[in-house]
């Protein structure tokens, strides 16, 4: 059973945020898949099944990720493995696409969160979102919509994302890294 993780913040006034990218690849992924919600309280979040596909959206609030994972990962008895978290980062350019095993959450807090709780050994898919020119401005920035420039490529970048999450189903990660990996906004025009 595979497990994407897609991370973001519950509520209207986030939908359109930043740090909720991980959410929209979420809500594309169970629309192309028609996945069920199978949601329980003790997931602290909205899951989605189809078939061996598990889609999470925890609702504890970023910082607090790693309960939802958790608690779906007991519960499905899932391999830190077949766990992928598809998240925001500030250090890739907008649009920029990497995928990752393991590693630091670099000042992300639902990557901490999880890595807290699960380990740090699951793949990650980071979507670049660009970096304010402060540091002092990081928690407002990844807090604030997306520009009108980056709304305008938002859909193309998510239907990327969501491919190369089905990619991630049936390839190796190497093979997925090499066709969907993206460099910044230029790369995706193309």
């Amino acid at each position: 059973m595979t497990l994407f993780v897609g991370l973001g913040n519950p509520g209207s006034q986030y939908e359109n945020t930043r740090h909720n990218i991980g959410f929209k690849v979420i809500d594309k992924l169970v629309d192309d898949f028609s996945a069920r919600d199978i949601s329980k309280t003790s997931f602290h979040g909205k899951l989605y099944r189809s078939a061996n596909t598990l889609f999470l959206k925890p609702t504890t609030f970023m910082n607090l990720s790693g309960k939802s994972l958790i608690a779906v990962k007991h519960f499905f008895k899932i391999e830190l493995e077949d766990i992928i978290v598809i998240h925001d980062d500030i250090d890739l350019p907008f649009a920029a696409v990497r995928f990752k095993k393991g590693g630091g959450h670099g000042g992300h807090n639902g990557l901490r969160s999880i890595d807290s709780t699960v380990g740090k050994e699951y793949l990650r898919i980071r979507i670049g979102v660009g970096k304010p020119e402060h540091k002092s401005q990081v928690a407002d920035y990844v807090l604030h919509d997306f520009n009108k420039e980056e709304e305008a490529v938002l859909d193309k970048l998510i239907l990327h994302v969501t491919e190369a999450s089905k990619a991630l189903l049936s390839e190796e990660l190497n093979e997925v890294k090499s066709k969907f990996s993206l460099k910044s906004i230029d790369a995706l025009e193309r």
